[in-house]
Formats: C-alpha cells, structure tokens, sequence
C-alpha cells in the first residue's frame, strides 16, 4: 500500500543497525520518536477522538471477556461491582488477571464489523512492506509475516498482572511483542502503567515508562506486566499494541 494511503510513516532518522544490536542483547528495546512527528500525533488524535473503546478483562478462570463499545451500557451500570470484587480476589492470590479499555482494531477488519476507515488505515500501515522490513531488521527475524493490532487505554484502577504472551492457539505464533506508546500527556513514574519485566526471582530488570511516540518490543516469551495505574493518575496511557508473527 503506498504511504500516502496510511498515517503510519517511519522517522527515516532512525539507524536500524544499531537498533538491532541493541535488540540482540537484550530481546527486548524501547525505540523513541519511532514515527514523523505528524504521523504520531494524527495517529493520537484518532485514538482520542474516535475510538470506540470497549473492555477486556480477565479474572483467573473467569474471562477473558472481551466487550465491544455498544455492549458497554450494560457493563458500567450492573457489572463494575462484581467484576471489581472478582479482579480483587484473582490479584490477592496467585491467578492472572487484567482489565483495561481497548478497541480490537484487527479483529474487527477480519470479522466485519469495523466502522472506522482511520483504525483500518492504521492497521494497514502497521503491515506495509517498508514498516515491516523495519521490524524485520530490528528484530533480526526474517520469517516475521505481519502484525495484529488493538488500540488499549489503561486508566485508573486498570492492569495487566505478570504473563509471558504464549499462546494457547499454536497458529497465532506470536514472535514479538509489541507496544506502541502514544501518550500525549506528559507522564509521572508515580501514575504506574509501566511495561516491566521480570527475572525468575520477580525482580524489575527493565521497566518502559509510557511515552509519546515510543514502540517498545520484545521476543516472546518473556516475564512482564503492564503495572497498576492508581486513582490519582491524570494521563492517558494509549497505544496500539499486538504481536508480529510468521503468519
């Protein structure tokens, strides 16, 4: 697809060499000002403005649900509680758990029901040839097919507990994992939302705070978190998120 039909356009000031260096160290990287300043923001702004944004989440067993902007009536009136008190009970144990907003930006395209020609336009240049080549060399995995994508907003009181991305459906075969963060607030360390990994002990070895324009990667699978973002926090922890994978 040419350029000039998607907003997704490479800062062409990147050295990708060098990037991939850093990515073969350490499976995982944090490329800023990824995007032309214009593109990042109009991607933003779409984000912001027109977004019909659901809600997935999980509590051990229970989910994952994933709730669709129009079903949402329902969810904030008569569910909040009860999902509330089953996400509490899931985090004071040992199970998994998440719960945050997103728009399922490709599932969407590949089940029919997408209204927005802007999110679709994204996805698309998410999977151009040149955005992929990128990624492909960064990554140093040639065999990298393409990427899904969800737009996720993580407000207050919303998570996303410890997990390595593997899953369940051996044809998804996610290889990397991907986060692209465009927060166009400026963001306290203090709000949470951070993208942390984990060694096998639990301590923090690295920690991605939300930034504007900023795709982090890693190889899956990997210990990691999104981490709480408390009542107080004042910013809008957006991206577009999803995996890269052979097929």
């Amino acid at each position: 697809m040419p350029a000039a039909s998607h907003p997704v356009r490479l800062n062409d000031g990147l050295d990708a060499a060098v990037l991939a260096d850093r990515f073969a160290r350490d499976q995982r990287i944090q490329i800023r000002d990824v995007l032309e300043e214009q593109s990042a923001v109009a991607i933003t702004r779409l984000l912001i403005e027109q977004t019909p944004w659901g809600v997935s989440w999980q509590a051990g067993e229970d989910g994952p649900h994933r709730i669709r902007s129009e079903n949402m009536g329902q969810f904030t009136t008569s569910d909040v509680p009860q999902v509330s008190a089953k996400l509490h009970r899931a985090m004071a144990g040992d199970d998994f758990a998440f719960i945050y907003s997103q728009y399922r930006m490709s599932k969407a395209i590949d089940e029919g029901w997408s209204k927005s020609p802007g999110h679709d336009a994204v996805v698309a240049g998410l999977n151009d040839p040149g955005f992929l080549d990128f990624i492909r060399t960064v990554t140093g995995l040639p065999q990298i097919a393409g990427c899904d994508a969800q737009a996720s907003h993580y407000g207050p009181n919303q998570f996303l507990s410890l997990h390595q991305d593997v899953s369940v459906d051996p044809d998804e075969d996610r290889l990397v994992a991907y986060v692209l963060n465009l927060c166009p607030d400026r963001w306290r360390p203090d709000w949470g939302g951070y993208l942390n990994f984990f060694n096998d002990d639990g301590d923090v070895v690295a920690g991605y705070m939300p930034r504007f324009n900023c795709l982090n990667m890693f190889r899956v699978p990997q210990n990691h978190s999104v981490s709480y973002v408390p009542p107080f926090a004042a910013g809008n922890r957006l991206a577009i998120t999803g995996w890269y994978r052979s097929r």
